[in-house]
């Protein structure tokens, strides 16, 4: 019995809920006609805890089918990179908790370069359908039951929380392409905030009977919406630093990665910002999408105009960067201590992520 009434009534509450989730992943996973495996999309409003059950629903997968994969679409709050990036990943373990700094290297990934899918959506689209489409080619292939190397996996699909006007007909547009087996739709106290009943991405209103729609409820005491803003920022920057804190193990090299510089203005646009690295060798993943994956990002520290040369601050490996000739450029908020970085010898710049290394 809780110390006081309503102290006592919210524990109930929430032990609740909990069983609700727990319900909720132990029926997608060991649902005795999921087969092939499920392909399941967790939907709801921003701060409504997708992520939370997301972990709950991968390790409950990871339990029954060894080996999960997991397409992250939101590309301002990704699980396992830093932000901007559209990526598929594959878990054989246990999910660590997902409020830490976990960063995972992707199969597969794009790099969007913003931290809000309004600036191009359809380029979003067309990420998250190619790398659906590789999911589908290369990992989902239930049908090659002999070949363990093949072995059937399902997929769990993390979404954005921008579920109104632009962001719902996006998640409207990538459940009508990946047809999931489930959809998980988490529900807050504040309907205004939530998404429209029943199924309402298929175009017949009696929906397909194929499609197991789960509605359970959203994580409670949620911050602030002013609160809420202001730590998806200070997250995005921890994942920032975090990324380029693996440089570290290296003897923290400053690459050369010589490419056309035409002019003053590109070398003053460029300095100081962060990119996406690619190569033009890479095959597209599928027709929906022509841009090469991404290997990773780096950190410009300057530009040599006069030797065709940029400095690059990166922890991709030099074999990778051998065959790099592209760069996206972003639009992704350059966290301080890097914006310090410009300045300094390569000696500097290690002396400062070590240092919050030992204070983050």
């Amino acid at each position: 019995m809780g110390l006081g009434g309503g102290g006592g009534g919210e524990g109930s509450e929430e032990r609740e809920r909990e069983r609700e989730w727990e319900e909720a992943a132990e029926a997608v996973a060991y649902d005795s006609c999921t087969w092939p495996p499920p392909v399941v999309a967790v939907c709801g409003p921003g701060n409504s805890g997708k992520s939370a059950f997301s972990r709950l629903l991968l390790n409950t997968l990871v339990g029954r089918y060894k080996k999960v994969a997991y397409l992250d679409t939101d590309v301002g709050q990704p699980e396992f990179t830093p932000p901007g990036f559209v990526s598929i990943h594959v878990l054989e373990e246990q999910a660590e908790d997902f409020k830490m700094l976990y960063l995972r290297t992707p199969k597969r990934c794009f790099f969007f370069g913003d931290c809000s899918a309004k600036k191009n959506p359809k380029l979003l689209l067309s990420y998250i359908f190619s790398l659906y489409d590789y999911f589908l080619k290369d990992l989902y292939r239930f049908e090659d039951t002999d070949n363990t190397k093949k072995s059937a996996i399902p997929l769990v699909i993390n979404t954005s929380g921008w579920v109104k006007g632009t962001g719902l007909h996006m998640l409207t547009e990538m459940l009508k392409y990946a047809s999931p087996t489930h959809v998980i739709r988490l529900r807050t106290s504040v309907e205004g905030k939530n998404l429209p009943g029943g199924m309402f991405w298929l175009d017949e209103p009696e929906g397909d009977s194929a499609i197991n729609l789960v509605e359970i409820r959203a994580a409670q005491h949620s911050p602030r919406h002013l609160l809420v803003k202001k730590e998806a920022r200070i997250i995005r920057d921890l994942r920032i630093i975090a990324y380029f804190r693996q440089c570290l193990p290296m003897e923290f090299p400053v690459i050369d990665l010589h490419s056309q510089v035409s002019d003053y203005t590109v070398h003053h646009f460029l300095k100081g910002t962060i990119v996406g690295i690619a190569t033009s060798a890479s095959v597209p993943l599928s027709n929906q999408c022509s841009t090469p994956c991404c290997i990773g990002l780096g950190f410009i520290k300057a530009i040599d105009v006069s030797r065709d040369c940029i400095h690059l601050i990166t922890p991709v490996s030099r074999q990778l960067l051998e065959n790099a000739d592209i760069f996206f450029r972003s639009s992704l908020t350059v966290p301080t201590c890097l914006l310090q970085v410009v300045s300094d010898t390569a000696s500097d710049i290690a002396d400062r992520l070590r240092e919050l290394n030992c204070h983050g």
